[in-house]
């Protein structure tokens, strides 16, 4: 969109939830509108206020902004790292796009693979902060922009989560700060709401989309279209129920939707291709068939309830983290026995180790990988690549925030570096790519900017214990959900992919992850891949998240990166 009165040019993608506010207080300026969406008023922000009115923005975005008169550029994401930007040095010059693909279109990128990215998927399935699985692409950090002029460019932030973080909580009592939470999130929905297209709801069941499916049935007049996903594996625990059970009370109209393990090949080179680059969070998967095949039907806007953990204290972590000193005292020695009991004695030993662990940084890392060092993920490379990769740091994110955030107590500390560093680099990512693939955009009221300012400031006693998670959450919604909802611990998204990858996916993993010319490319240890998924297909050793993460390596280097240098 071009401003007509000075010819500053804006390229835009997403949503900016207070241009109503904005455009009244331009208005009032005297400044006139030709049409009635929020890119107009952005754009009109800038002319008006400059840089500094572009603080003033809140919502979900990712822009280029162009002002010819002082020859500047301008490159800006919101707060949390919604909407994605990359940018990279190109045989043009500088190159942006909301896409990795957009960026490597350009010519002449540099293509090798980031050391430390891809240390980082190994242990993780995802890269972190600005960084992206090619050298020659960086991922613009939330809440900064990038303004080019006079020969200059400079990377800042033109927003920080320190900036709202006060030294006194917002409330009096819990009493008091459910009521806020819940004023807070009735505006946020009411808000984001505001669309040309139809809007509905992602709805799990859980405490986080039933809060705001609540604050949606409060707020709209007629029913509100919601959608939940289930699969066909009944050895999981499936949320169906529960979230029938939601619709039913707050009256929406509810569709559901089985996911098939027989038809996912084509679905997991299409989501390796959205991506640009590995990425290992399988609940991409329902999320694309969900607003694919359900709600893109129906809707092109829906509202989804990432955010809530990890501003309110949903993870089993936040209660741990209250007792490290006592959890220090954890005899290693007892960790063996804990791993002859399988999986779920390797997944209590892991936890115990890690949030036992005196540093900081490592004790974070550690929470947030189903990785140990005990079982490092760098047992798949060549012994000549591992030497190679001892170079990097693959904790280095959680190191940063370590000291970012090394004022604050253990829990607090969590919180803060989940939001800014873990819900960027994977929650977020996999929102928007998997929507965005689909043609839908997704929205998160419990990101809203007036939610996060109150939220951050409460007491972590507020939001978790040693048997409850998101206290104040849950009461703020007392009077609109049923009590055994309320109550109900929190579930975990669990998408069946060990079982997949044993069964319909073995045969389609296995030539994939074991191609000649992968194993080549990433200097990877082919017995040892081998051993690994015999093993997990007859039950000996379950490392399944080690071979999806060589799964959607194998994916995106034989469609996605192969693609993008055509």
């Amino acid at each position: 969109m071009r401003d007509v009165h000075n010819g500053i040019i804006l390229v835009y993608n997403g949503e900016c939830y207070n241009f109503s506010k904005l455009r009244k207080e331009l208005e009032d300026k005297g400044r006139q509108f030709f049409g009635r969406s929020d890119t107009e008023v952005v754009l009109s922000v800038y002319a008006e206020w400059g840089l500094q009115g572009l603080r003033r923005l809140e919502g979900i975005f990712a822009f280029a902004l162009w002002d010819s008169r002082a020859q500047r550029l301008v490159l800006m994401r919101d707060r949390l790292g919604v909407k994605p930007l990359f940018y990279g040095d190109s045989e043009f010059g500088f190159a942006f796009g909301s896409e990795i693909k957009s960026v490597l279109a350009a010519g002449a990128v540099d293509t090798s693979i980031n050391d430390q990215s891809f240390s980082e998927y190994l242990w993780y399935g995802n890269t972190h902060e600005d960084r992206t699985i090619y050298r020659g692409v960086k991922s613009l950090k939330p809440g900064h922009w990038i303004v080019i002029e006079g020969g200059n460019q400079r990377c800042e932030p033109w927003w920080k989560i320190e900036d709202w973080l006060i030294d006194e909580t917002p409330a009096q009592s819990m009493r008091v700060a459910s009521d806020m939470v819940r004023a807070a999130l009735d505006k946020a929905v009411e808000r984001q709401m505001v669309a040309d297209v139809p809007i509905g709801l992602f709805l799990s069941g859980g405490i986080d989309s039933s809060a705001i499916a609540a604050a949606a049935a409060h707020l709209v007049r007629g029913r509100v279209d919601s959608f939940s996903a289930g699969f066909d594996f009944d050895g999981g625990i499936s949320e169906l129920p529960k979230a029938a059970r939601v619709a039913k009370h707050l009256g929406l109209e509810h569709s559901e939707f089985q996911v098939s393990g027989s038809n996912l090949e084509a679905i997991l080179i299409k989501l390796a291709c959205a991506h640009d680059e590995p990425f290992a969070d399988a609940a991409n998967v329902p999320l694309f068939l969900m607003s694919e095949k359900l709600a893109g039907q129906k809707i092109k806007v829906v509202l989804q309830g990432d955010g809530g953990d990890e501003l309110f204290g949903g993870y089993r972590r936040y209660a741990m983290l209250k007792n490290t000193k006592c959890w220090r005292l954890w005899p290693q020695t007892l960790s063996p026995v804990l791993h002859s009991f399988g999986q779920s004695g390797r997944r209590i030993a892991r936890m115990l180790e890690s949030v036992g662990n005196a540093d900081p940084g490592l004790r974070m890392a550690f929470l947030l990988t189903m990785e140990t060092p005990r079982h490092p993920p760098e047992i798949v490379l060549s012994a000549e690549r591992r030497r190679a990769l001892a170079a990097v740091d693959p904790f280095l994110a959680y190191r940063n925030a370590a000291m970012r955030f090394a004022v604050h107590e253990p829990v607090q500390q969590m919180l803060l570096t989940d939001l800014t560093t873990q819900l960027p680099s994977q929650f977020l990512t996999k929102v928007d790519r998997a929507t965005m693939a689909a043609g839908i955009e997704a929205r998160v009221p419990l990101l809203d900017e007036n939610i996060l300012q109150i939220a951050i400031n409460l007491p972590t006693t507020w939001k978790v214990s040693a048997q409850r998670d998101k206290i104040v959450l849950r009461q703020s919604q007392i009077s609109r959900l049923p009590k055994d909802v309320i109550s109900a611990p929190k579930v975990g998204f669990g998408v069946p992919y060990e079982h997949w990858i044993r069964t319909i996916l073995f045969d389609f993993t296995r030539s994939h992850i074991l191609d000649d010319s992968f194993l080549r490319r990433f200097d990877l240890n082919g017995s040892v891949i081998e051993d690994m998924l015999i093993k997990h297909k007859l039950g000996v050793f379950n490392r399944g998240f080690m071979i999806w993460k060589l799964l959607q390596l194998a994916l995106f280097y034989g469609y996605a990166h192969k693609r993008n240098l055509q």
